[in-house]
């Protein structure tokens, strides 16, 4: 079976983004995919301070959610990130989760072909901004990013808000429909072709000056 890890970015259990990515839930249990929501938003997450003792150990030197976060995502086939907008960009303590998860796992786990999907939600502006950022966690790792019939966003002030945004939640729904497609493609191509090669030896830093 499938299973989707899920990462609520905001402090609020049950708030907006909690609301945006219970939608997808409802499509992943129909379609038999197992899901897990850790909630992240309302966690003292401190930084990354780059000491790259995770390089050494395999996990960040700080052991807390991160770490257990890390086990879960190398047992699962998609990751999806939600976050509230915080003027104009994901809140601050889940982008340091995602710092030192993203680096973390670099060297101890494989991320490439796990499905990755983000989604946002704000009152009114600051959403696509918010999509940019996350999004850049998956294209760094070699994970296919799952698109929607728009930009995965809902609107609202309050959960009753974003369920009167119908479209955000259609949104949402096709965008679990399409993990789910991508999920089982890949398995199916893993199986038949295996995992594509991927190079590491390059790494330009301009030491030299020139």
């Amino acid at each position: 079976m499938a299973k989707v890890l899920l990462i609520n970015g905001s402090p609020k259990k049950d708030g907006c983004t909690a609301t945006a990515l219970e939608e997808m839930v409802k499509i992943f249990e129909t379609e038999g995919v197992e899901t897990e929501i850790i909630q992240v938003g309302n966690q003292n997450i401190r930084g990354c301070i780059s000491c790259r003792k995770c390089m050494e150990s395999g996990k960040c030197v700080f052991d807390d959610l991160v770490n257990e976060a890390a086990e879960k995502l190398d047992e699962a086939d998609g990751l999806v990130i939600g976050s509230p907008v915080y003027y104009g960009s994901p809140n601050g303590s889940l982008l340091c989760f995602l710092d030192r998860l993203f680096y973390s796992t670099m060297m101890s786990k494989d991320l490439r072909m796990k499905v990755g999907a983000s989604v946002v939600s704000a009152r009114r502006g600051g959403n696509t901004a918010s999509f940019d950022v996350l999004n850049k966690y998956f294209t760094i790792s070699s994970m296919p990013v799952a698109s929607s019939t728009y930009w995965n966003q809902v609107h609202g002030f309050t959960p009753e808000d974003v369920r009167k945004d119908l479209e955000g939640l259609q949104v949402m729904r096709n965008l679990a429909r399409n993990m789910v497609f991508m999920m089982r493609a890949i398995s199916d191509a893993k199986d038949k072709y295996g995992l594509p090669k991927t190079e590491n030896e390059a790494f330009t830093s301009f030491a030299d000056g020139k």
